[in-house]
């Protein structure tokens, strides 16, 4: 079995990467795809509180073939998982829930391309997740559910796992924080090993995922003002608290971009800064070797009446005129600088 679910990307030959059966007050129990024909021929009773979480490969060419000969799913859930990544949202059409959920992947590192979509449907009876590549809400459910954690409803499922994903995000924005942490340590203890451009690709980052995720909570809040009548009011709870909590999480990010935001133009100031004071010091040095660049060039001259050739101390009355020259220069610059 191992070997077959690495030759498929992870899944069987169908396409599916995990499968579990949840009776009622009883963990999940794994179960495999030529199980679930025979499962869903006896799961139509609206009455039956078993359901099924399936999850889908869909670089398994076989899993969408598989999932339209099985599954009366809606047709917009397939028109989605052609769509690409998109803004998050979730809606109710056909008597189930469709949602397009955007996640960080497994090995997320800050990189604005660290991010892929999930696809899901869920129903009474049956809630299907679709992905490309492996994410790091998924994989936490797959642990809650493997450790005995219990579920009510496919639609409980899917509240864990946009809690799930709000603790990822919570994760991420923590990690976020103390690199910001650190730049602003540095900047006030003047060290000049900045770099803007690390700033620049955490801020992507963070607005990439601001832009993809943002509409999640107010997609979810326009389903619960309406929600379909097979949902319990006690999920329909719990899903309003996951959306107050991703919210959150949402308006962190934001307040963390600003951060990144104001440090970037500080840290743009102090090397600004920096720039014109070498500048001037340059323009200082340049000022004060002018006069002494000229009378060397004048005196190098090798033509007759020099001034001062024949004079025993003709050397050290230039020397003294330069000097002059020069004391009387750096008065002028350094007054001006005042």
């Amino acid at each position: 079995m191992a070997a077959n679910l690495v030759g498929n990307y992870g899944s069987d030959q169908t396409g599916m990467i995990c499968g579990y059966l949840f009776l009622p007050g009883l963990p999940g129990q794994q179960i495999e795809s030529e199980q679930i024909k025979d499962y869903l021929k006896t799961a139509n009773s609206e009455a039956s509180e078993e359901y099924l979480w399936l999850h889908f490969n869909l670089t398994n060419i076989a899993a969408e073939k598989w999932l339209k000969a099985n599954l009366c799913l809606s047709e917009q859930f397939f028109e989605a998982l052609h769509e690409g990544t998109q803004s998050t949202r979730i809606e109710y059409a056909d008597h189930s829930l469709i949602g397009v959920v955007n996640d960080v992947l497994f090995d997320f590192a800050f990189n604005a391309s660290d991010t892929a979509t999930l696809w899901m449907s869920a129903d009474r009876h049956v809630l299907i997740t679709a992905r490309s590549k492996p994410l790091r809400s998924i994989d936490k459910l797959r642990d809650h559910v493997r450790a005995g954690a219990l579920f009510r409803s496919p639609v409980d499922l899917m509240v864990n796992l946009l809690r799930d994903q709000a603790d990822v995000l919570i994760k991420i924005v923590r990690e976020a924080a103390v690199k910001v942490d650190k730049e602003e340590d540095r900047l006030l203890t003047y060290r000049p090993n900045i770099k803007l451009a690390d700033l620049g690709v955490l801020r992507r980052v963070l607005v990439r995922l601001c832009r993809l995720l943002a509409p999640e909570p107010a997609a979810l809040f326009r389903l619960l003002n309406r929600p379909p009548e097979w949902i319990s009011p006690y999920d329909v709870q719990d899903l309003r608290q996951s959306t107050e909590e991703f919210s959150a999480v949402l308006s962190d990010i934001s307040a963390l971009v600003e951060r990144i935001k104001l440090l970037q133009e500080e840290v743009a100031a102090k090397v600004s800064e920096q720039t014109n004071r070498s500048i001037y010091i340059l323009t200082v040095v340049t000022v004060l070797a002018l006069p002494v660049n000229i009378i060397a060039g004048l005196m190098g001259m090798n033509v007759g009446g020099i001034p001062l050739a024949e004079h025993p101390h003709g050397f050290w009355m230039i020397v003294a005129v330069i000097m002059i020259i020069l004391i009387f220069a750096a008065t002028w610059a350094f007054r001006n600088k005042d």
